[in-house]
């Protein structure tokens, strides 16, 4: 490392490691011209071009996370770690989810976002672990990133990395920690940020020492180094090193669906008779809200009204279903559900606390709300490769089931969703197909198309694409109509008792 050599601030005495342009004051630093390099021969592949030739491009720079914030001291407590996301190509979607997965006990659930700015940065993801009550060494932290560009699942990339947290004993020292942490890391960083302090002493004791140490925002670092014999001693506040992202998931060449659409709904049912749902609402996406039904709610996916013994209610009981109710996310490992509502919700009879998110399991029940019983319930079918099935199972229960489908997984289980009786749907560029189970056929829903030759279609449904083709003029027609049915159907019982 050189001192700042800022030919206008020769009095700063900042530590400028080899390559960076500036230092930790903002001093551009002045170009170093490198020792001419002696002549190959000609006759070698990396001869020098002759003047004027082509010159190579630079390489691209890789997409990584910076991981900032660790403290391996803190064992047996909570932590936060800081992810920033750097070197992401500039076509990614402006929002990537990430979705993490480990061993420790994730504060905040599994799935997040990055979010990036109109000047082009990313806002950092903060999350937050806890290794009270494990066994001390390493834990794994597996993260995965997802780009979509326009709700196209064939425009998705997605970025693997894995993040190695030590754990240490509750008793360990100091110096402990930190030579198994550089046992196991290399090219480690040390940043002293916001005041902190980052001292480094090492003994070299004859071999290499590669160890990056800097400070910022009134920070201090401080680095002392020898060649006597000897282990190597270090001392830091926090570790902080980056991971890079591999890409798994290369994007496809788009096809265009001949209907676009993210939520659908397909309609079993015209009449209002005995026998299973009427509606099957699709929702593709990668975090649905449920929410009250009511004219003008536009927050909520799925819309749920209280039912009664003639139908739909749209007032009364309704009201305790809040606006933005619960949220099903698909997780890591599953589908999880979070209840960020006024009036909670139960999962299994039992509340999972708001802003705690619960995995969900077939034969679970969702209870809207907690504190009054039975004014909207809901049933997890089925758990599906590409998705998860709801069935009310209220007084609704003929009126509407939901159908959550992953819009990354193009694969649908047609086996299971036939053993159902429901066809065997998913989701992919940009719309709705069906897939026939014998031959592998897929084929694009719309309005307007002949579904009579489809396999496993029901007979007599149709598909619509807008959740709740019901819905006229809002939500109040829905109610008018089942007024006016059972209105209808009072009349037709007392000439029957006349």
């Amino acid at each position: 490392m050189n001192r700042c050599r800022h030919p206008d601030h020769p009095h700063c005495t900042v530590w400028v490691m080899p390559g960076e342009p500036a230092c930790a004051h903002g001093h551009l630093q002045p170009e170093t011209t490198a020792p001419a390099e002696p002549a190959l021969p000609a006759t070698l592949d990396t001869a020098p071009l002759p003047f004027g030739g082509p010159v190579a491009a630079p390489a691209a720079l890789r997409p990584y996370l910076h991981v900032s914030g660790f403290d391996p001291r803190a064992a047996g407590g909570r932590q936060v770690l800081k992810l920033e996301l750097r070197g992401m190509p500039p076509d990614c979607a402006a929002q990537v989810a990430l979705l993490a997965n480990s061993h420790l006990e994730l504060e905040n659930g599994e799935r997040h976002s990055f979010n990036r700015t109109v000047r082009g940065e990313w806002l950092p993801v903060f999350l937050e672990f806890s290794s009270r009550g494990r066994e001390h060494g390493q834990y794994r932290i597996e993260v995965e990133l997802h780009s979509r560009l326009g709700g196209v699942s064939t425009s998705a990339r997605t970025w693997i990395a894995t993040l190695l947290i030590l754990a240490p004993r509750a008793d360990a020292s100091l110096n402990e920690i930190h030579q198994t942490f550089l046992a196991t890391h290399k090219n480690v960083r040390v940043h002293a940020d916001d005041a902190s302090i980052a001292r480094v002493q090492a003994r070299t004791g004859g071999g290499r020492v590669d160890i990056d140490v800097s400070a910022s925002n009134a920070g201090i670092a401080h680095l002392d180094l020898d060649a006597r014999a000897g282990k190597i001693d270090l001392g830091f506040s926090s570790i902080a090193w980056d991971e890079e992202l591999l890409e798994i998931d290369v994007p496809l060449e788009a096809a265009v669906h001949p209907c676009p659409a993210s939520t659908a709904c397909l309609v079993l049912r015209e009449a209002s008779d005995i026998g299973g749902p009427r509606y099957l609402r699709l929702f593709a996406l990668d975090e649905v809200v449920i929410g009250r039904s009511e004219p003008g709610a536009i927050e909520a996916d799925i819309r749920l009204m209280h039912h009664g013994a003639s139908g739909p209610v749209l007032g009364g009981l309704t009201r305790r279903i809040s606006s933005r109710h619960a949220l099903i996310r698909r997780a890591r490992a599953g589908f999880e559900i979070e209840d960020v509502s006024r009036y909670g919700l139960l999962v299994n009879g039992a509340w999972p606390g708001k802003h705690r998110p619960s995995a969900l399991r077939p034969g679970m029940r969702i209870e809207l709300t907690a504190s009054i019983p039975g004014v909207a319930v809901l049933e997890v079918t089925a758990v599906l490769s590409n998705g998860i099935l709801l069935h009310r199972c209220d007084a609704g229960i003929d009126h509407e089931a939901f159908y959550l489908i992953d819009p990354q997984r193009g694969v649908s289980t047609a086996a299971r969703m036939t053993a159902l009786g429901l066809p065997p749907l998913f989701h992919h560029d940009g719309g709705f197909w069906h897939l026939d189970p014998q031959s592998g056929a897929e084929t694009a829903l719309t309005p307007t198309m002949d579904t009579q030759g489809l396999a496993g279609w029901p007979a007599g449904a149709r598909f619509a694409a807008r959740p709740y083709p019901e819905y006229r003029s809002g939500p109040a027609t829905l109610v008018l109509r089942a007024q006016e049915r059972a209105a209808a159907s009072e009349r037709s019982a007392e000439k029957v008792r006349a």
